[in-house]
């Protein structure tokens, strides 16, 4: 802001941006008013990194030679030399703009500009009275002219839906939200890194599918035109990967969006980042294994610890538990008894006496789900690997070989929420074509999130998909546990919202 602005906070915010038009057409007038050809050879961070802590003597012999840019942040004219504070993408470094350095003209010009402009300075480095490394500027550009101000330094960003809607607003004023989302880069590439060394070959499937399949969702329909048919945006993509898998791709990785129309909340947005990730010749042990790798390889290289805080709570991620949803039942309500958990009439009167509703497929196990659901899923705070699910709920997992109506299945759950879901994949094409139908059953009694029957899927496995584990894991919800992040928004750069 200028010094005008500064001293009249309740000013209307058109009438600020009126002013800073005005300044922008007399800009116009002298030329160029948004020049190009500045060039930058220094960032913020390295240059602190580098020369904060020499002496300021030694600094000043060396007479070290910078081009710095970025958005003036803080502004102090003090009649013939003035200070500023410039935000890069690295950080933040000071500029020190005197009539003898810059000349009386370029000095009075910025004395014009306003917070939020952008800047483009060269100049020598040196070391302030105060002990703080600064631009002894030669010359200083604007670069980009800010129309519209910043909110107040001191106040920030109060307002959460803001934040949301103008991600671009708190990126420039919040040093932690630009923190949560370089942090979010760190992990993917770090899952990238742990999967290309275990072998995995990173692949891209199709986004707009023909028949939606591969989770329990409802869908987004669009149209081709072209094609006259309609498309699914993807729930999954676990369908086309285990199609690689048959064609001999033995170790396959995605990450990437899916899409899901449902409710929106602090864990659900209707677009989101998983990665899902299949590999031949092993079971759901494995990939429970490679899950904990992930979390525990990403966690370290972050914190350099395993027991992390979130939302003020340590949570453990050494050791990663192995429960039955009914082990989960009991652990937190040992007031229940065997012959209760095992009583179909009791189980369903005491999930509506929590307030639940009962689940489409109404056998013991998913009736059993469904209470842990209600209560238990939310008290498992250190990571905990829900096991051994029910057939009814697992259309596309292996059953197992000793245990009837039980899948070889798990789903992760870390501070009260799912993270992760895996198992070993059905590959017996019949057995899969049965559930399938199953599905479509359920779908035509009125269960929206019911899968259709993938023909082609059958046939490919026809050709014979070999023994295979699989798993998907939440990229949004894993980087709110690692950045102690408490909503999905805060996590998603630009999620979705209801029209302003």
């Amino acid at each position: 802001m200028s010094e005008h602005e500064q001293t009249s906070p309740i000013q209307d915010e058109n009438q600020i941006m009126a002013e800073r038009r005005l300044k922008l057409k007399a800009i116009r007038e002298k030329g160029v008013a948004f020049p190009n050809d500045f060039k930058r050879n220094a960032f913020a961070k390295e240059l602190q990194e580098q020369y904060a802590s020499k002496p300021g003597d030694q600094l000043a012999a060396e007479k070290i030679e910078v081009a710095v840019v970025g958005r003036m942040m803080l502004k102090r004219v003090m009649g013939k030399a003035s200070f500023a504070s410039l935000q890069d993408v690295s950080g933040t470094i000071q500029v020190y703009i005197a009539n003898d350095s810059v000349g009386v003209e370029t000095h009075d010009e910025f004395k014009r500009w306003d917070l939020g402009d952008i800047l483009g300075v060269t100049g020598t480095l040196f070391i302030t009275k105060t002990g703080e490394l600064t631009v002894l500027a030669s010359s200083a550009r604007l670069l980009t002219k800010a129309l519209r101000p910043l909110p107040d330094k001191f106040h920030g960003l109060n307002d959460q839906e803001q934040k949301y809607r103008q991600r671009y607003l708190d990126l420039i004023m919040s040093d932690s939200a630009r923190d949560v989302f370089t942090k979010r880069s760190q992990i993917m590439q770090l899952v990238r890194e742990y999967m290309v060394k275990e072998r995995y070959l990173e692949v891209e499937t199709p986004m707009m599918h023909p028949i939606p399949g591969g989770a329990a969702a409802r869908p987004f329909v669009t149209h081709h035109n072209a094609l006259d048919m309609p498309l699914y945006l993807r729930i999954a993509p676990e369908l086309y990967l285990k199609r690689l898998v048959v064609g001999g791709m033995e170790r396959v990785f995605e990450i990437n969006r899916n899409f899901r129309n449902e409710g929106m909340s602090t864990r659900h947005n209707p677009e989101f980042t998983m990665m899902e990730f299949y590999e031949a010749y092993c079971d759901y042990d494995r990939m429970m294994t490679m899950t904990e790798g992930i979390i525990q390889a990403c966690a370290m290289k972050l914190h350099g610890t395993l027991k992390i805080q979130y939302q003020g709570r340590e949570v453990d991620l050494t050791k990663f538990e192995r429960l039955t949803s009914v082990q989960a039942i009991k652990k937190f309500n040992p007031q229940y008894t065997d012959q209760q958990l095992n009583d179909v009439d009791w189980v369903k009167a005491e999930i509506l006496k929590l307030g639940g509703k009962l689940p489409p497929a109404e056998g013991l196990g998913s009736l059993q789900l469904t209470l842990f659901e209600e209560c238990a899923e939310g008290q498992l705070w250190n990571p905990t690997f829900i096991i051994d699910y029910p057939v009814e709920v697992s259309p596309l997992a292996r059953m197992s070989d000793t245990r009837p109506g039980i899948t070889e299945r798990f789903e992760l759950f870390v501070v009260g929420r799912e993270l992760a879901n895996g198992f070993s994949e059905l590959n017996d094409p019949e057995d899969q074509a049965d559930r399938f139908m199953q599905q479509v059953k359920q779908m035509e009694a009125g269960d929206d999130e019911a899968m259709h029957y993938d023909a082609d899927y059958v046939r490919a496995l026809e050709y014979g998909l070999p023994p295979t584990g699989g798993c998907g894991i939440g990229m949004d919800r894993m980087v709110m546990l690692l950045t102690d992040s408490a909503s999905i928004r805060d996590v998603i750069l630009f999620p979705q919202m209801r029209p302003e």
